[in-house]
């Protein structure tokens, strides 16, 4: 009889490393590791020697940067998406990809299980089981890290450690980066270990190291850098008058934004599974096209299409960070998102400079900013007569005079002297 298959996600460190050995001994079966290159550089070399030498019958090692940029990262600036006023999603939006190109591998190599590493305390493991639920219903997943029996084998990394040594797995472990990182082509985040307390702080000249992508602030060039970004309908496709796919358009942003030192993130959010965590981000790239497109839209978007798409960020923006990326509301927030970036073309012009990136110009043939329309001056078009603006007003202050009418002047007034008073207490 065959043995069981499972496809696990693998990164090589020392947690995937210990779990894929564990696998293969506690459920007897054929480990089928795959690692997404998504954009992690140096982290993917000598993956196969290592899975091979752990216990993988094989490895994929499959290079799906064009799909994220294009698929994922793309739709999503097109919606606006900042999660709790602070982050680009750039983890939340890789598990989804990663988990959609897992349950492909599983029914390809005819796998009857996924397992991942993700803790039974965080978020990814929401989202790879929800996309492996939108996607592959059939298939079960394996998560160790909510398995008792593993978290009584391995309470600390002592013991993975010692697991590791005593079967032989190559993997490194120290203490040099007392935390956690994950990084892709649209960031890097850390978190964990030091950074665990809040009043810690990454940005102080001692701890610059730990950052990846970006050079600190005080230490980018003392000029400022101009650049233009292209847009057609929503997505940039040239930088500087060069074409640009969506994989070279973040490449090079990153590159930009890292040498200005643009893109950093210092929060502590929500997590879906309801605690508080702090999370430190780069994101240099996606710092300077989340500007860039805002400031498109703000020529060539009609208002009510702006306000309407702008409604729905904040729930947009908790389905990607929940892992909903394949659910039904989520598609038909992106059919939305999609129709009103049907004129959002143009050029955008930015200044990069020390960690800001600043608005400079925007133009567009579908502008539909009219400055004889907005002008001060008199207007040749005649399009707007200020006399209407009387009756305007009568309209809308019509409600707000029955209401003192009804309720009073000093009702009103009350009010608003409570709620200053209120400000003011706290």
């Amino acid at each position: 009889m065959a043995k069981e298959k499972i496809v696990l996600a693998y990164s090589g460190g020392l947690d995937t490393s210990v779990i894929l050995k564990w696998l293969k001994e506690t459920y007897d079966a054929e480990i089928i590791a795959f690692t997404a290159d998504i954009g992690q550089k140096e982290e993917l070399d000598g993956l196969e020697e290592k899975a091979l030498a752990t216990g993988a019958s094989k490895i994929y090692i499959d290079d799906l940067r064009d799909e994220f940029a294009s698929d994922f990262i793309q739709p999503m600036f097109q919606a606006g998406a900042l999660y709790e006023g602070q982050y680009l999603l750039g983890t939340s939006i890789a598990r989804p990809l990663i988990a959609k190109r897992m349950v492909e591998i599983a029914r390809a190599e005819g796998a009857t299980a996924i397992a991942h590493g993700a803790t039974g305390k965080g978020n990814d493991q929401v989202r790879f089981e929800l996309t492996a639920a939108a996607l592959a219903p059939e298939i079960k997943v394996i998560a160790p890290w909510r398995s008792e029996a593993f978290r009584e084998q391995f309470p600390g990394r002592a013991e993975m450690i010692a697991y590791a040594e005593k079967h032989g797995i190559p993997v490194q472990a120290s203490a040099a980066k007392p935390y956690s990182m994950d990084r892709n082509l649209l960031h890097i985040s850390f978190e964990s270990g030091i950074l665990e307390d809040p009043w810690f702080d990454p940005s102080a000249d001692e701890n610059k190291e730990m950052f990846v992508l970006s050079v600190s602030p005080e230490d980018a060039p003392d000029t400022a850098e101009y650049i233009e970004l292209s847009f057609e309908q929503g997505n940039c496709v040239a930088i500087n008058g060069d074409t640009v796919t969506p994989l070279q358009m973040m490449e090079k942003l990153n590159e930009l934004g890292g040498k200005h030192g643009i893109g950093r993130v210092d929060m502590v959010e929500n997590r879906f599974v309801g605690m508080k965590s702090r999370g430190v981000y780069e994101t240099p790239g996606g710092t300077i096209l989340f500007t860039a497109h805002r400031k498109m839209e703000s020529l060539t978007m009609d208002r009510e299409v702006m306000h309407l798409r702008d409604s729905l960020i904040a729930k947009y923006s908790n389905l990607v960070y929940n892992g909903f990326w394949f659910a039904p509301e989520r598609l038909a927030i992106q059919a939305l998102v999609q129709e009103s970036q049907k004129n959002v073309s143009g050029t955008v012009r930015l200044k990069l400079y020390k960690g800001n990136v600043i608005g400079a110009g925007v133009k567009s043939p579908v502008s539909l900013y009219n400055p004889d329309i907005a002008t001060m001056e008199a207007d040749p078009t005649q399009a707007y007569d200020q006399n209407d603006a009387t009756g305007f007003i009568q309209l809308n202050a019509l409600r707000l005079k029955v209401s003192t009418g009804v309720n009073g002047a000093s009702v009103t007034a009350a009010a608003s002297k409570q709620t200053a008073e209120v400000a003011y207490t706290n």
